[in-house]
């Protein structure tokens, strides 16, 4: 062995170490000028000798380019997801069939991650693919995002032969670092840690994933042994010791229990702890410990019979109602919005919560000065649920909406079609401008990327606009010399406004912010009249032709282009180059009269190019379950879509299944 090869191999074990007790084990024993020193020799040493080449060197956490798509990874074995209980009702019902089941159960009971689940495949203890969970079968090769977590052994502590199967998460600290700085640069903010960490992992260029500094637990064994001489372990609990001294960050706070009163003090005891962590859990995982009784039970078809997973319910908390604003919508209605005492929430600090409108306020007596009870709707929307009369020291007053809008002054009046809603009818209205703004640039939207509130008000402060269609008559030199901004950001902005031309005419109807007009419904206007020309021309009589269109969203569309200055607006987008025409009519009507709601993750689709294959064949894409709802296709992290489809009996499919669907003669 050459001295140039022996040092690279020194550079590699002593790199490697230091930076597992940096970011994994959080107690540095040299200095980032010295850790930086010795990285930069090993990546200059490895450049100059390039048969030296090793996959597992730690500079190759953050070496390839950015990809152009995520390749499928078929897994070898499937990874299921786990029933659901939300009560200690029904996780008894669960212990109670162990127990008919087993002599003698023996629980694993661990914190249930709030992040992506992800398999780690190994060859010769060296890693090779690192894959989304997906539909269970089917997931993503996201390993060059893999390699950016730390605590993802490169190399196993022995050359082993293995998958295992990990949460990726994002810690708590690392997601107020990375919405501090979106909303300094006038980004939208990340709705939560767990949606943060698998929008960073579906990141196609590894360093930006880096950036984002994601962090895993490693819970199970999916194939393969982790000894050398290949025999198993014999429980769960031997599992996770074992992969930790393979060098894996297993999980914490975890507890064996032989009692159902052992399993849920230990479910209280963690939701207790929720706080104090450094990362997210929603729930609680009860495993059947013993592997030879899981054989036993078995699998079902979608879920282990020996495991369930008990889901916390809404995280409540109890602060102090400050004050009251009044945001004024896109189409003039008010919205009191409660500022709070702030207090932490279901993994973020919450110093703001809506209070729907001035009827609720009244129905549940709230007053300025009020303890109040707040939580977080479908875990994302801070909302005031209740007030606590018996804790006031009568220093409380009453809260009363303004009769005039408090953006422009003019008088407010009450909805004649939402009767609690109050609106303020100037078309003029600057905080009208600015929402609309908004929504046009919107991700459901025109979807421009960097043009967020902030921007948005610095263009119109600064007259650079003064409605959406002059976005498109923008100069990079003209942006470049606003607050924050900077040639290649305005350069940036510019790119993304260009690009939202061909965004096409489904997403410019909802752009143009037609009250009672969501995506579903453009998109059905789209399907309809194929331009927007044909649009502007409709009747009230024509429109409710279209499922589901009432007489009063079709008042609300005929009204909307009998105004001039609307019909001006939608020439002068033509006239920018905006697409507004159709590109393709649909090509079937397989799906004709099926509705289909999506969740989650998928596998290989995005849910835009989910929707336009189903929409494609005449089927209907809605952002809400109900009873009218024929599938919900679920993907990872599925949410609360999914629980209500469950409770509704509708039925619930995956990517594949939707696949087949699509490929098949007729629909199933």
């Amino acid at each position: 062995m050459s001295d140039i090869e022996a040092r690279i191999k020194a550079l590699r074990k002593e790199v490697a170490y230091h930076a597992k007790r940096y970011y994994t084990d959080d107690a540095p024993e040299i200095s980032d000028f010295e850790y930086d020193r010795l990285y930069h020799e090993l990546l200059t040493l490895e450049e100059q000798n390039p048969k030296l080449f090793d996959p597992s060197s730690p500079t190759q956490r953050v070496g390839d380019k950015p990809l152009d798509a995520f390749k499928s990874v078929t897994h070898t074995v499937q990874m299921n997801s786990l029933s659901d209980v939300f009560s200690f009702e029904e996780l008894g019902a669960f212990l109670e069939k162990m127990e008919e089941a087993l002599p003698h159960p023996v629980y694993s009971v661990e914190p249930k991650i709030d992040g992506l689940s992800v398999s780690l495949r190994y060859e010769n203890g060296v890693l090779v693919t690192g894959a989304t969970r997906g539909d269970g079968n089917v997931g993503e090769d996201v390993t060059q995002n893999i390699k950016t977590i730390y605590s993802v052994p490169l190399v196993l502590n022995e050359p082993l032969s293995l998958t295992v199967r990990g949460e990726v998460y994002m810690p708590r600290a690392t997601f107020y670092r990375i919405n501090e700085a979106r909303e300094k640069e006038g980004l939208a903010l990340m709705a939560n840690p767990r949606n943060a960490a698998a929008g960073s992992l579906r990141q196609l260029d590894p360093r930006i994933a880096a950036e984002r500094k994601l962090d895993i637990f490693v819970f199970n064994l999916q194939e393969g042994s982790p000894y050398l001489d290949g025999h198993l372990p014999t429980s769960h609990t031997e599992t996770l010791d074992r992969l930790e001294a393979l060098g894996f960050t297993v999980l914490q706070h975890r507890i064996k229990a032989t009692t159902r009163d052992e399993v849920f003090s230990h479910i209280e005891s963690l939701g207790a702890l929720r706080d104090d962590l450094a990362f997210d859990i929603d729930g609680v995982v009860i495993k059947i410990d013993d592997l030879a009784d899981r054989v036993t039970l078995g699998e079902g078809t979608k879920t282990p019979k020996w495991a369930v997973a008990y889901k916390f319910p809404p995280e409540q908390k109890k602060t102090k109602l400050l004050d009251v604003e009044i945001a004024v919508g896109r189409t003039g209605v008010l919205t009191p919005t409660a500022i709070l005492a702030p207090v932490r929430l279901a993994g973020t600090t919450v110093s703001r919560a809506t209070l729907h409108n001035e009827d609720f306020i009244r129905e549940r007596e709230i007053l300025l000065g009020d303890t109040v009870t707040v939580q977080k709707a479908g875990d994302i929307i801070p909302e005031v649920v209740i007030a606590h009369p018996e804790l006031r020291d009568g220093s409380e007053r009453e809260f009363r909406m303004p009769t005039h809008c408090p953006s422009c002054g003019e008088p407010v009046t009450r909805d004649k079609d939402e009767g609690a809603a109050l609106r303020c009818t100037n078309g003029a209205c600057p905080a009208q401008l600015s929402r609309g703004i908004e929504h046009f640039a919107s991700k459901g939207a025109m979807d421009i990327e960097g043009l967020g509130p902030q921007i948005v008000e610095l263009l119109l402060k600064n007259g650079l606009i003064g409605d959406v269609a002059d976005l498109y008559t923008l100069r990079a030199e003209q942006i470049a010399t606003l607050d924050r901004m900077g040639e290649k950001s305005a350069q940036n902005l510019i790119a993304a406004i260009d690009r939202s031309k061909s965004a096409g005419l489904e997403r410019l109807i909802f752009a143009l912010g037609i009250r009672g007009i969501g995506q579903v419904a453009a998109t059905a206007l789209a399907a309809k009249y194929r331009t927007l020309t044909a649009l502007c021309a409709a009747t009230a009589e024509d429109l409710i032709t279209i499922e589901d269109f009432g007489q009063i969203t079709a008042d609300y569309v005929v009204d909307y282009f009998t105004h001039p200055q609307n019909l001006a607006l939608c020439q002068r987008l033509a006239a920018c180059g905006v697409q507004t025409e159709a590109v393709a009519a649909p090509v079937g009507d397989k799906f004709k009269g099926l509705t289909f709601v999506l969740t989650g993750t998928l596998p290989t689709l995005t849910r835009d190019e989910a929707s336009e294959k189903i929409r494609a064949l005449g089927g209907k894409v809605a952002g809400s379950v109900s009873k009218k709802t024929s599938f919900v296709v679920a993907g990872e992290a599925a949410g609360s879509k999914l629980t209500k489809a469950n409770d509704l009996g509708v039925k619930v499919i995956d990517e594949a299944e939707l696949l087949l669907m699509i490929d098949a003669p007729q629909a199933l």
